[in-house]
């Protein structure tokens, strides 16, 4: 279970991640006016650059606990972006619907690992 869940969470940032740097006006139209584009741009590199190892990981059937903690550490600081600034009204709403697939894995990676 651990390499589809690196795979799936792999996939889910590359896709999240490229997006801004590659169509910035529809990822713009979709989450909101932005003032400092270098700052996504920036977030969509590292976003980018996490998918990977859980992409190689998952493939090669190689989840390290590392992978895990990777896994789960940047879902559940990207869970507290989203829903801590949503709700200060700093940036859209539309970011509490990733929260929701965030939180999933978390409880995915727990399952996995505890269950």
């Amino acid at each position: 279970m651990v390499e589809w869940l690196a795979v799936a969470q792999g996939l889910y940032y590359l896709v999240t991640g490229v997006w801004p740097l590659v169509h910035m006006p529809s990822f713009i139209a979709v989450t909101g006016p932005k003032t400092d584009l270098w700052l996504v741009r920036t977030a969509g590199v590292l976003i980018t650059a996490i998918s990977l190892p859980m992409l190689l990981a998952g493939y090669r059937h190689a989840v390290t606990p590392e992978i895990a903690l990777l896994a789960v550490g940047t879902a559940a600081g990207l869970t507290a972006i989203d829903v801590y600034y949503s709700l200060k009204g700093v940036i859209s709403k539309i970011y509490l619907a990733d929260a929701v697939p965030e939180v999933v894995l978390i409880l995915l990676w727990a399952l996995a690992y505890l269950g």
